[in-house]
């Protein structure tokens, strides 16, 4: 029997090999405590080595981005794709153009998008990329010549059959046709090589919707779970793209009342609930780069709370459905304080690892990321289908398969979860997920 992994150990390994790289430590620390104990018991996986081998990405592109803004200056940007694992079919992953993103940041997404696309039962292997670029406040001209910019180095590292980008934070519909516009223009090429699409050119219906429709149907499968319901219950939600505005319009959907959106300059309370028509408003308002959230308030009344967060807020669930890291261990206190009964990652490890902590302590259900959201990705896998048989399919049909994935998500969660105190939807997550890679990777030997 092969020497056990321990813990300490294999995390004194990372920092070396990945030095500084705090996002990205985080994500394999949360996620090896896991899965430690099936791999100790499984021989193969320590001979083969197939934690070490997964957290190292097959490989990682940085690239430069060189484009011309509005008054014809040059603009240089860094470009990146982190292709991380394969075992299970072409990598998949959004593109995120933020300021914020680094390496560290994309290979902490990127290893998330492993599980999570295991989770969904299609055949994707996980990745991520994007830029420093910031679309916010930049024209549509310079959006798109970024994107051109972009491309030309991308495609080289991409294909249907190879990997399949999308979009995330900073990339929408927008910025996907620039970009698919490109790789067609240079490969000569219509395939399904990106996915969110227009449905004029390929998309699929539901895809803006998937992954805040998913995020709700997670949470109703966790309520039913212990005989609960959406329905009655006060949702405090974070955001305003559009995880947010689906998530919230679901919730409404299934009879529960939304009391706050929020955006990078705070945060709207609005006491009487947010309505289909308000959310319709806020979709159409933030479409326009830079606009605030503030403006709700002239509109529809409400309060606004600058530079804050919603945490505060009494409610029945969270949904921080924003970016990573947005809701902290102080946050977690505060809604745990306030009688909240669940949380749920609409958003990619929006809780901080202290934040987690203290909703596991509470009893709080919680609903990882890598499954909770992970309807995205799985209308993505769908998309990928119907542009490899050049055929769509209705917008009803793709919500009752949306639907089904997100129940499966959860039972699988639920399987592997199980425990003597109830159900922990974290480990459930990451032991199915990484049992069907690494049992994967085991079937084609050491590559």
């Amino acid at each position: 029997m092969p020497e056990p992994i321990k813990l300490d150990d294999f995390m004194d390994w990372i920092a070396e090999r990945s030095p500084e790289q705090t996002e990205f430590h985080q994500t394999v620390h949360e996620v090896v405590q896991s899965v430690l104990p099936c791999v100790n018991d499984n021989p193969d996986y320590l001979r083969a080595r197939i934690l070490y081998r997964l957290v190292e990405p097959d490989r990682i592109v940085s690239f430069r981005v060189a484009w011309a803004d509005d008054r014809n200056d040059v603009q240089v940007n860094r470009g990146y794709r982190v292709q991380f694992c394969n075992a299970i079919g072409p990598y998949k992953g959004g593109l995120r153009f933020h300021s914020s993103v680094t390496e560290s940041i994309l290979k902490f997404l990127g290893f998330e998008q492993i599980f999570k696309n295991a989770l969904t039962g299609l055949p994707m292997g996980g990745a991520k990329g994007g830029s420093d670029f910031d679309p916010r406040g930049r024209s549509s001209g310079e959006i798109m010549r970024f994107c051109q910019s972009f491309m030309t180095e991308l495609y080289r590292h991409i294909g249907p059959d190879v990997d399949v980008p999308a979009g995330d934070i900073g990339v929408g519909e927008a910025e996907i046709g620039y970009l698919f516009g490109q790789y067609k223009r240079i490969t000569g090429h219509f395939n399904g090589t990106l996915t969110g699409k227009g449905l004029e050119f390929g998309g699929s219906c539901m895809r803006p919707e998937a992954t805040g429709y998913g995020a709700v149907y997670f949470l109703e499968d966790m309520l039913h779970s212990r005989d609960d319901a959406i329905e009655g219950r006060s949702v405090v939600v974070s955001g305003a793209g559009n995880v947010a505005t689906h998530a919230a319009e679901k919730i409404l959907h299934r009879g529960g009342k939304v009391l706050t959106l929020s955006d990078s300059g705070g945060f709207l309370h609005d006491e009487d609930g947010l309505t289909e028509e308000k959310i319709a408003w806020v979709r159409k308002h933030k479409a326009r780069h830079g606009a605030s959230l503030a403006d709700y308030v002239g509109e529809f009344g409400g309060e606004w709370h600058e530079d804050k967060k919603p945490w505060g807020v009494d409610c029945d669930v969270a949904l921080p459905c924003a970016t990573q890291d947005e809701l902290g261990q102080e946050d977690a206190k505060r809604l745990a304080n306030n009688g909240c009964i669940a949380v749920v990652e609409g958003a990619n490890r929006p809780l901080t690892i202290d934040a987690f902590q203290v909703v596991k302590d509470a009893d709080v259900l919680f609903g990882p990321g890598k499954a909770a959201n992970a309807g995205g990705v799985a209308m993505s896998g769908l998309e990928m289908s119907q542009n490899s048989a050049r055929l769509s399919r209705s917008a009803e049909d793709l919500r009752t398969a949306l639907r089904q994935i997100m129940r499966d998500i959860h039972n699988t969660c639920a399987e592997h979860g199980e425990g003597k105190q109830g159900v922990d939807y974290a480990k459930g997550a990451n032991v199915a997920g990484f049992r069907k890679v690494a049992d994967a990777l085991l079937a084609f030997g050491v590559v």
